[in-house]
């Protein structure tokens, strides 16, 4: 009788133990990164995720396995970037992630509600979005801190593509470019090489005989961009790595360009769409602004709740923007002048900063927002349209020249990042 009761009371255990085995292996890891994982669910989520923006937007996807190979690879290469920001003290804030998630649902004309609302039709979990949303950011930040020190423009390399910009009459012209990337190890052999060569070939074939550039990246692009169709969005051709700005010169729409060699390996090309013309003018915006930054001493709810405080205050006419700039704003640039951030191409600032002084009106104060460098109000004081003199021109092809500096800078710490790292891919049962 004692046995049997032992036996009765251990078969809950022993189901629940079954179960959670069950489980595991439903959950299975699909990667080990260093010493972190990359778990199927996740897998098989961002492959949902990927078929149903291709349906919605009328596009046919490779395979199944196919799919899963490159969804997997954009997640190792997520985790070693999220594995990073934690060595350095990264991390993306409850605030920050709210007011970066408030301002993508106003660039949408949404209230934060209603942009959950549709999240929660789309995809089901806001939550999981949520997180997925903190990690871009993350990894954006990431590669920012990490990227950005690597790129120097000199004054000489701006003198010289503007004197090749004035020589040739280039325009504002942009292009949206369609990149597959054959990669080849940082140290490949002559057979490697040849294997990637030959790959590279058998995709510019397909491409040739008709097959649809955004199915084939999605199945065989080794670039960050392969599960975006390869789609590297609008640049000017001096925004590009110098290697596509000389093989796109004079391309027209839809030509197919490639393989060109490069350290990466091998790349095809092709130009979805071209758009823009020579711009002479530009709208520039004078603002002033106070910037607060948490800290130890400073929360982000006080930070947040100091400057919606002085912006009542304001509009009810009880205080001076300049003296609480100057008394109380942490950007040592504008602080000495009440705020003033005099004229300025809205392109320099950063993204949340930009966006929220095009949605102002004249004279109009905005609500606190957070960006990466804390929380910030801003006043637009006023709007012009002003020629490309000299001084902006210099200003435009110092940005064309970081960018495309940056996107090869970037290329090369992610790839250095795998070459470091340990990685390991699993088999996953059927």
């Amino acid at each position: 009788m004692k046995l049997q009761s032992v036996l009765l009371t251990s078969l809950p255990l022993l189901f629940c133990l079954n179960s959670q085995a069950v489980e595991q292996k439903v959950d299975g890891v699909a990667a080990i990164v260093n010493n972190g994982v990359v778990l199927q669910t996740e897998v098989n989520n961002m492959v949902a995720m990927v078929k149903r923006n291709a349906e919605s937007q009328g596009q046919t996807l490779p395979s199944d396995r196919a799919l899963q190979t490159q969804v997997l690879e954009r997640l190792i290469n997520t985790s070693l970037q999220l594995q990073m920001a934690k060595r350095m003290g990264l991390q993306i804030t409850d605030p920050q992630l709210d007011q970066s998630l408030e301002n993508v649902a106003r660039g949408e004309n949404l209230s934060l509600e209603q942009f959950r609302q549709r999240i929660i039709e789309e995809e089901g979990d806001y939550q999981a979005f949520r997180e997925r949303f903190r990690d871009e950011l993350t990894t954006s930040e990431v590669l920012r801190a990490n990227v950005q020190r690597r790129v120097y423009i000199s004054p000489q390399e701006i003198d010289n593509l503007m004197r090749v910009m004035d020589e040739q009459g280039a325009s504002n012209e942009q292009y949206n470019i369609g990149h597959i990337l054959v990669a080849v190890p940082s140290q490949a052999s002559p057979e490697e090489l040849a294997d990637a060569k030959d790959r590279a070939d058998k995709v510019m074939k397909l491409l040739r005989d008709g097959s649809e550039f955004r199915k084939i990246a999605i199945a065989s692009s080794s670039d960050t961009t392969a599960l975006d169709g390869g789609d590297m969005g609008w640049m000017n051709i001096n925004e590009m790595p110098t290697l596509f700005a000389d093989a796109i010169r004079g391309k027209k729409k839809t030509d197919l360009i490639g393989p060109l060699r490069s350290g990466a390996g091998f790349h095809i090309l092709t130009i979805f769409d071209i758009r823009g013309a020579n711009v002479a003018e530009l709208q520039e915006v004078k603002s002033r602004h106070v910037l607060i930054k948490p800290s130890i001493i400073m929360s982000e709810e006080k930070a947040r709740d100091t400057l919606a405080k002085f912006v009542a205050d304001f509009k009810a006419g009880k205080a001076d923007f300049a003296e609480f700039a100057s008394a109380n704003s942490e950007d040592p640039g504008s602080k000495l002048k009440g705020g003033d951030l005099g004229w300025a191409d809205p392109a320099m600032y950063v993204p949340a900063f930009r966006d929220t002084l095009q949605r102002l009106q004249k004279d109009e104060i905005s609500e606190p927002f957070r960006t990466e460098h804390g929380w910030h109000i801003v006043q637009l004081l006023d709007r012009r349209t002003v020629d490309m003199t000299a001084e902006k021109k210099q200003d435009q092809v110092y940005r064309m020249l970081f960018n495309r500096r940056f996107a090869e800078e970037q290329a090369n710490f992610l790839r250095e990042l795998r070459d470091q790292a340990y990685i390991e891919v699993l088999d996953q049962a059927e």
